[in-house]
């Protein structure tokens, strides 16, 4: 019971992190000083030392030869594909299609989850991704103002959706090797395979970007996603996905609408309202749900 707990302040901490990582990544990306591509190299470089750094100070862990490759294919899918699809479709895709794309990837991990760990959807299981569900996409449609709507291009509805399909094929998949390795031994791994996938693509960029044209409150900015959002969100993940179901972890993707949320009303951009109390309850219903189906259960 403890572990499952401590499984789920980890992935909820994770995803708050996240929230903010949203709004910090628009911002970074309308700027348009430094390129999506760039920017997540920058993490990568940075996420990559922090974690082989303090690798060096514990207990030596050797990988499998054959683990390799699964690993690669982990990095691809959990942060490359993910990370590089949002970064660009953030700047052509509207804050409502961002957002309701976004609720996808519970169902999809619940999907994954069947096909390939052979975790059975159940009946509580199915009616909380769907309560959650409808709780989110009830939050977005009651936040929406009207006035100066951006409208998303078909390339970023599809990156959109390659984001919410690749890190749930990586939430629904890849939990018994996860599961295998340290968290710190698993994603230094990771972030450097993710890195060098990046690399032919950014290295022009990288030697061409004016750094010091950077703004300082991006700079902030770049340095909250490197440090919280990257290396701390992705240690907690990991740390999570070893003591909870893989719905279960992605069920907390429904977090993030709801920081933003309440980050809005905290600063007045917004206010509070009976939709948002009742859009918040109806999430942590279908999350309570799903934490109680058989499956999650069996964990």
């Amino acid at each position: 019971m403890k572990d499952k707990l401590t499984g789920h302040l980890s992935i909820a901490a994770a995803y708050t992190i996240f929230g903010l990582n949203i709004v910090f990544c628009k911002d970074i990306a309308n700027s348009a000083v430094v390129s999506p591509v760039v920017l997540f190299t920058l993490r990568a470089v940075g996420a990559s030392a922090l974690f082989w750094l303090i690798s060096l100070f514990l207990p030596k862990e050797r990988i499998d030869k054959g683990d390799f490759l699964k690993i690669a294919a982990a990095s691809a899918t959990g942060l490359f594909i993910p990370q590089m699809t949002f970064l660009v479709a953030i700047t052509m895709s509207s804050s409502i299609d961002t957002a309701v794309l976004g609720t996808l990837g519970p169902i999809f991990t619940m999907l994954f989850a069947f096909l390939f760990l052979g975790e059975p959807i159940t009946g509580k299981k199915a009616g909380g991704v769907a309560l959650s569900f409808a709780g989110i996409i009830f939050l977005i449609f009651n936040s929406v103002h009207s006035g100066g709507a951006q409208a998303s291009s078909p390339l970023g509805i599809a990156l959109l959706l390659l984001n919410s399909i690749s890190f749930s094929f990586y939430l629904g998949v890849f939990r018994p090797l996860i599961s295998k390795y340290s968290v710190v031994t698993f994603m230094k791994w990771m972030f450097l395979f993710s890195l060098l996938l990046s690399l032919p693509f950014s290295a022009k960029g990288l030697v061409t970007t004016d750094y010091a044209a950077v703004p300082v409150d991006v700079r902030w900015e770049i340095a909250y996603l490197i440090v919280f959002a990257t290396f701390f969100a992705y240690f907690l993940i990991p740390f999570g996905q070893k003591r909870i179901r893989p719905t279960l972890v992605s069920m907390y993707t429904y977090l993030q609408p709801i920081i933003a949320a309440i980050i809005s009303i905290a600063v007045g951009m917004d206010v509070l309202s009976w939709q948002k109390c009742l859009a918040t309850a109806l999430v942590v219903g279908g999350v309570v749900l799903v934490s109680r189906s058989r499956a999650a259960s069996a964990a």
